[in-house]
């Protein structure tokens, strides 16, 4: 049954009353749920997602607004030698008073909220021990970076609890870039991020272009808290839609007031499990300089950015002039299924621009070649199902028809073999692409029988495709082993949109 049928069905049945006790597919489905085993998920053996129904929520004025913003906290490097990296990264329970008067039980990394930005540069090795103190498996995925397939926190490497591990890999030349780690265990994934388990990791090049301008850090993401400032578990909306929560915070603060010093480069990442970030200034315009994998060739003027979950981007803002302004996300609709709350304008951050320096922005960043001529095609379908048959309300999100398997390959190529990858979102809501393991360039999209080049040529590890849109990008895996790649609304991916590469 297509999704237009199933809900107007669904309205004349009721639709609150039906989501409340939702049941889900039987069959594949039960067998790929058997590992979801926790509060966000279902218990072994069960054929079904744990859901809760839709609870009161505290308003969004319960969080503190208009605080100084606050710089990252960053991860000390205990490595005596240069050119390593080293660290220790606990995952573990922690409360956080985020309401006053009122403890929040979250999961965090080193009990920090939004976890610690790590730093490194371009050939630098990387050894970060984990130690996982969850009540359940956990991996660190290393979003977006380079590494080798088997240090990249796949599902098939979870670290069972009370277990660590040594993540080690080597930081290639023109690997510099934004990038973020999560983890990535096979269904828990969703739970694990929505209470807190997200972290940055920033990759820099020795001789890069835009040294003079003084940096920012806005890490976006999202928090939903009951009325005892609990974080609960997914309702039925959240699993069909992506979880959004009603407080989306900057570096784990609500609403704060950010000082633009002159012209500064700002590293802005989506860390929302699903919510979609239509970023604009108004009064101002956004000089785009850099992408998922790094910078772009030479600087884009743009009048707002979207950025899908599990993205990045840098930009330069501010004139050298005091004026006051606001960070807007702007309405975006994803075309969301079942009854929910019409999109809605919000104001992320007040802003001050003030006097200062303002650097000259070079009109050429770097040069991103082309791979070369693609000898390889894979074509890829994200796609959604939903069924009323005997009286149960089923819905899969499933990749090239199938639901994730972590014991099957769903596709194989070769390592260094340049591809195409033709992307089609055969559904009626948008998607983001996620690859593991390498960038991609975006060749063009086509959508309603229209074709468009990409604006410019950039990296990027995550895309947004529309419903019905079809994306073609050109790509080279350079490691042999395992890369995932599946939807980056952590819900979809938890359910089954998701896929293998195998690279020998």
């Amino acid at each position: 049954m297509n999704r237009r049928h199933f809900l107007l069905n669904a309205s004349a049945l009721g639709f609150s009353s039906m989501l409340a006790p939702l049941a889900w597919a039987e069959g594949e489905h039960a067998d790929h749920m058997m590992h979801m085993n926790h509060g966000g998920g279902a218990s072994d053996g069960m054929a079904g997602l744990k859901v809760v129904p839709d609870m009161p929520l505290l308003p969004e004025t319960a969080l503190p607004a208009g605080r100084p913003h606050r710089a990252l906290a960053r991860l000390a490097n205990t490595a005596k030698q240069r050119g390593v990296v080293k660290a220790t990264l606990t995952a573990a329970a922690h409360d956080v008073e985020l309401v006053a008067g009122q403890t929040t039980p979250m999961w965090l990394y080193n009990g920090q909220v939004p976890g610690p930005l790590i730093e490194a540069f371009e050939g630098d090795r990387v050894e970060i021990r984990f130690i996982n103190q969850l009540a359940q498996p956990s991996t660190i995925h290393w979003h977006g970076m380079p590494v080798p397939p088997d240090q990249d926190g796949n599902p098939q490497d979870a670290v069972p609890a009370g277990g660590e591990r040594l993540y080690q890999f080597t930081l290639p030349k023109g690997s510099a870039g934004t990038y973020w780690y999560h983890p990535h265990p096979h269904g828990d994934t969703p739970e694990q991020v929505y209470r807190g388990l997200a972290g940055l990791f920033i990759v820099r090049a020795k001789d890069d272009p835009l040294l003079s301008f003084s940096e920012q850090h806005w890490v976006i993401s999202d928090l939903k808290l009951d009325a005892e400032a609990k974080i609960p578990d997914n309702t039925a909306n959240d699993w069909m839609n992506g979880r959004e929560g009603q407080f989306v915070l900057i570096n784990g603060q609500h609403q704060p007031v950010m000082n633009i010093l002159g012209r500064q480069r700002i590293r802005i990442w989506n860390a929302c499990s699903a919510r979609y970030l239509r970023l604009a200034i108004p009064g101002q315009k956004l000089t785009l300089v850099g992408t998922d994998g790094g910078l772009l060739e030479k600087p884009e003027i743009v009048p707002e950015v979207l950025l899908v979950p599990g993205q990045r981007v840098e930009i330069l803002l501010g004139d050298g002039k005091a004026q006051h302004a606001e960070l807007k996300a702007l309405i975006y609709d994803r075309q969301k299924m079942g009854r929910v709350a019409p999109e809605v304008e919000r104001t992320l951050a007040k802003l001050q621009f003030n006097t200062g320096a303002v650097p000259n922005t070079p009109k050429l960043l770097r040069k991103i070649s082309d791979p070369g001529k693609a000898t390889a095609l894979k074509k890829v379908e994200f796609s959604e199902t939903m069924s009323m048959e005997n009286g149960q309300h089923t819905m899969s999100f499933m990749v090239n028809g199938k639901i994730y398997d972590m014991d099957r390959v769903d596709l194989i190529s070769k390592a260094g073999e340049v591809e195409i990858w033709q992307i089609f979102n055969n559904s009626h809501m948008d998607h983001p692409f996620h690859l593991h393991g390498t960038q991609f360039i975006v060749l063009d999209s086509e959508l309603e029988g229209k074709r468009q080049n990409a604006p410019y040529r950039a990296l990027h590890d995550t895309v947004n495709l529309r419903p019905y849109e079809t994306l073609r990008i050109k790509v080279v895996q350079h490691d042999k082993g395992l890369r995932m790649f599946h939807c980056h609304i952590l819900e979809h991916e938890g359910q089954g949109m998701m896929a293998q590469v195998k690279v020998i």
